[in-house]
């Protein structure tokens, strides 16, 4: 068992099986490769190519912190959604049918991900939005590929998402609210969005049970990877999306 780093108190991440640690080159090692946890490699950085390149192959980021090295994951099972069979409970319904909140695509990426960034969780310390997270997610944003769903109530910023789309895929990253079900509404309405695109799934990326809420299924990372480069066959929708 190899220690990969400990810091200050943060996260000892132990691991059974060899970790990668990537050359300068954008390259990944194959999804299968990855530990029981999904922990594949680390290392690297988060350019704009080789965060596409990762998402591409099934692999994300997530790490503690600016000080700790980039990790990279891909998790099995994997949790996804069909957009056009998301699962929308009656109250949310009403809420949703209600548009007491307004809702926009893109009009709000910084904004988006520093309230994502701010969120407090449940079931961890400290955001894994660091800065440097966020100024890569903004560049990719500025590029098309990433995009974000604003919640607005009497014009402020109260909830959004914000993910990133390849082909007729979309990963989603975080999502933070300021009210109740402001962050729920902008999932829907970028499920109905996604849907009316004829989008294969919506990537959770980790089990939660929010997203199980949602109808979340998880699937072994072999089909996921298959059913990923189907909809990689088509060609991204570039944004802006609002």
């Amino acid at each position: 068992r190899e220690r990969l780093f400990d810091a200050g108190g943060r996260r000892n991440y132990l691991c059974a099986m060899p970790v990668f640690l990537l050359p300068p080159e954008i390259v990944f090692p194959h999804p299968e490769h990855a530990d029981p946890d999904g922990l594949l490699a680390v290392g690297g950085d988060l350019s704009e190519e080789r965060l596409l390149a990762a998402y591409a192959q099934g692999i994300f980021p997530w790490f503690e912190d600016d000080a700790s090295p980039i990790l990279w994951w891909s998790l099995d099972p994997r949790p996804i959604i069909e957009p056009a069979k998301i699962h929308l409970p009656r109250r949310l319904a009403r809420v949703v049918k209600s548009e007491k909140f307004t809702v926009g695509f893109d009009t709000d990426f910084q904004g988006v991900i520093s309230g994502c960034a701010l969120a407090r969780r449940t079931y961890a310390t400290g955001t894994w939005i660091t800065d440097a997270m966020i100024r890569a997610y903004v560049r990719l944003h500025h590029a098309g590929f990433a995009h974000s769903v604003e919640c607005r109530l009497d014009g402020r910023l109260v909830g959004g998402l914000y993910g990133v789309s390849l082909g007729r895929a979309f990963f989603g990253e975080s999502m933070f609210h300021l009210e109740p079900d402001a962050s729920k509404t902008a999932f829907v309405h970028l499920a109905r969005l996604l849907a009316s695109w004829d989008f294969h799934f919506i990537d959770c990326q980790q089990p939660t049970p929010h997203v199980e809420r949602f109808g979340a299924v998880n699937i072994p990372r072999a089909k996921y990877l298959d059913r990923l480069a189907a909809a990689l066959e088509y060609q991204a929708v570039i944004g802006p999306w609002g």
